[in-house]
């Protein structure tokens, strides 16, 4: 175990490089698999208690799913369940990479009023779609200064930062929607999408305004440092244009390391990419440890359907605006009561599927649950890190967005019922 600890970040990169071989069929997907849990073992130490607890659940549960679905001789191979969501963890590796061209601001002033409130929600949403979950601690610590973040900081931040879900092919709710969607069109999704992210920038600054009459501590936001979050999702966008056979999520494993390398501000690259190998990627190991998860507990869950369809059986139903409105809604809800949202898409996935739903509208529906209920509970991964890091109790994050959750998920059902 001292070795796996000492090379946890090559065995978490290796999971990316070789992920990106297996796809061109040059190599087995067993090497990237294999490397992907020697990480996932190497790691386990530095999760937290709940985390750790969660995660055993899963595994614990799918594990047990499926032995009980060999006795009735439903078998899922090994690819699938120890691989499923091999895809989503090289691409989050790659997201992390973006990591290295982030640079902190500590000597600007800290702009007050409605204008703060609007830039900190624009620039925590475009800089969070790509650079992720690290740019919500850097708003967020020099925002809160010598005082505590307030309410509304938190769910300027929170919200804005999750809404992002709606349309950044760098999300990690994306890689997850590609894989539990099979055949989603992200394309059809983005503007959609981005009018829900639009809207959620707008109603959260609103509110922020109407509740603070304007007394609100923003993050001194540069222009400058939005060029990197944008030539990226250009960057995709044009690739994906242009080599539409090439999913989203490996040309997001090519471009964003290689980019991130080119456009990062440091001295020395050799060095700077070491001490990220070796001291950031080994920081990941919650991701690891409940996508692997979550991939050995869908697919628990699929085999116990396949065992007793009589049981699972929504023939009746049909997947149109009604089926997806109060899907949704209860995918809102289990998130709101600690329930990560990749966990309720692994199990609405299985059971949806057999109706044939279109893969896009379903795609765009996992996408609405991740961004409503990641934004608004204080349970879930970001809640929990408000909670624990700035000391926002878990009830004033779920009822200062109560409102803001039923106001997206009745117009998530609207939009989708008209583009989709």
């Amino acid at each position: 175990m001292s070795i796996l600890k000492k090379y946890t970040g090559w065995f978490v990169l290796g999971t990316l490089i070789f992920y990106l071989l297996s796809v061109t069929q040059s190599i087995s997907v067993l090497i990237p698999t294999l490397l992907a849990w020697c990480a996932n073992s190497a790691m386990w130490h530095t999760l937290a208690p709940s985390a750790k607890r969660q995660v055993s659940w899963l595994m614990g549960i799918g594990i047990a799913a499926l032995l009980f679905a060999g006795t009735q001789g439903v078998w899922i191979p090994w690819q699938q369940v120890l691989a499923v969501n091999l895809p989503m963890l090289a691409m989050f590796v790659a997201v992390s990479f973006l990591d290295l061209t982030s640079s902190k601001d500590e000597s600007r002033p800290l702009p007050k009023g409605l204008g703060a409130i609007f830039n900190t929600a624009i620039g925590v949403h475009l800089l969070g779609a790509v650079i992720n979950l690290s740019v919500i601690m850097v708003f967020a610590d020099r925002m809160k200064g010598a005082i505590k973040l307030t309410p509304v900081q938190q769910f300027i931040l929170t919200r804005n930062f999750a809404a992002a879900a709606w349309w950044s092919p760098f999300f990690v709710a994306t890689g997850i929607a590609l894989i539990y969607a099979p055949g989603m069109q992200w394309g059809k999704t983005f503007i959609p999408g981005a009018m829900m992210a639009l809207t959620a920038i707008v109603f959260s600054s609103i509110d922020a305004y109407r509740r603070t009459k304007g007394d609100f501590i923003g993050y001194p936001i540069r222009r400058e440092s939005l060029f990197i979050p944008l030539f990226m999702a250009t960057a995709i966008i044009v690739l994906h244009f242009l080599w539409p056979d090439i999913s989203i999520l490996v040309l997001i494993c090519l471009l964003a390391p290689s980019a991130s390398i080119l456009l990062m501000r440091t001295t020395s690259r050799r060095e700077s990419l070491f001490l990220f190998v070796n001291q950031k990627l080994p920081l990941i190991g919650s991701q690891f440890a409940l996508f692997l998860a979550a991939g050995i507990f869908s697919n628990g869950i699929s085999a116990i359907i396949l065992s007793y369809p009589q049981f699972f059986n929504l023939d009746s139903f049909t997947f149109g605006p009604i089926l997806f409105s109060l899907t949704l809604a209860s995918m809102i809800i289990v998130g709101l009561v600690g329930v990560h949202p990749v966990v309720s898409i692994a199990i609405a996935s299985p059971m949806l599927l057999p109706l044939n739903p279109d893969p896009t509208e379903l795609g765009f529906l996992f996408l609405s649950a991740w961004a409503i209920s990641a934004g608004s509970s204080g349970l879930t991964g970001l809640g929990l890190l408000m909670t624990s890091r700035y000391h926002i109790p878990t009830k004033d994050i779920v009822t200062n967005s109560a409102f803001y959750a039923i106001f997206m998920w009745l117009l998530c059902s609207l939009v989708s019922g008209i583009f989709l």
